[in-house]
């Protein structure tokens, strides 16, 4: 039994948590659904983790945005839902009170707590801990990868203690993302032709693309978040609710209304030919 991890979780498990504390890693019972499957299959691959750690949410703007929009995590409980192999704390860093990292893939989590996450295995859908003990409840990358976006949302709002945040970054919107007509053709044509032969730099190993397709349940055309998902959720629970549409390459500065360019010139070709309103905030 795994008894330091015991006795840091415990204060903070739901009365009627079933967390098996008999493995590496703490483990409350999940669903075995297509999309958890996919999502454990690829961050529990080595390599592929491993790639995804170096290459994803690593850059300077991207830590520059998350300290403006959460602040230090210096001193305070953190919980990440959906934290992978810890990209989000290798990049910030801190010396946060307790740091709980959740998520559905094993090899992931072992990983994150060689950082420092106090690892959780369980689906965001069904959060196995009380209600309203977090300082900062971190969600990056995470809300499309899950079937139910505003069941994940409402479980995650539930964390946060008052006066506490909830911080949800690099989630695709609807309104960037609704390939039409030319636009959805292109799209359908990137992975065969486009990236093979054309932005090599892009194109990664079929079983590698496909596997990481389909731990995004929600990234693609006509799928993504919303200005309502978020208003309409959170603000019920009590959240003064602030949107920054933003694109990845950009700072501090997206808190303040610049959405930057877009990382590639691609997306803004599929939105022209899509005749999509850039800029313009989703509904």
């Amino acid at each position: 039994m795994n008894l330091d991890y015991q006795s840091i979780l415990q204060p903070f498990l739901s009365q009627d948590h079933q967390v098996n504390f008999f493995e590496k890693i703490p483990s409350h019972p999940i669903s075995k659904t297509e999309e958890i499957e996919a999502n454990s299959f690829y961050f529990s691959h080595s390599e592929w983790a491993k790639t995804y750690f170096e290459a994803c949410h690593r850059d300077n703007l991207f830590r520059e945005r998350w300290l403006a929009a959460a602040g230090s995590w210096d001193n305070k409980i953190v919980v990440e839902v959906g934290c992978g192999p810890g990209n989000l704390f290798a990049n910030l860093g801190g010396n946060p009170k307790l740091l709980i990292g959740i998520d559905v893939a094993p090899g992931s989590l072992e990983m994150a707590q060689k950082l420092g996450y106090v690892p959780l295995l369980a689906d965001a859908h069904n959060l196995p801990l009380i209600s309203g003990f977090a300082d900062i409840v971190a969600v990056n990358a995470t809300l499309h990868h899950c079937q139910d976006m505003e069941k994940v949302l409402t479980e995650c709002a539930r964390l946060v203690r008052s006066g506490g945040v909830l911080v949800i970054d690099h989630d695709p919107q609807l309104s960037a993302w609704n390939y039409k007509g030319l636009g959805l053709l292109l799209y359908k044509m990137r992975l065969g032709i486009i990236y093979r032969f054309l932005l090599r730099d892009l194109y990664v190993p079929d079983e590698e693309r496909m596997k990481a397709l389909a731990t995004e349940v929600h990234h693609k055309p006509g799928h993504g978040v919303t200005a309502a998902l978020f208003r309409e959720t959170l603000e019920p629970l009590g959240f003064a609710v602030a949107l920054y549409p933003h694109n990845n390459a950009i700072g501090a500065k997206a808190l303040k209304g610049d959405c930057g360019d877009p990382p590639h010139w691609r997306y803004r070709v599929g939105q022209l030919l899509s005749g999509t309103q850039l800029g313009k905030l989703p509904k």
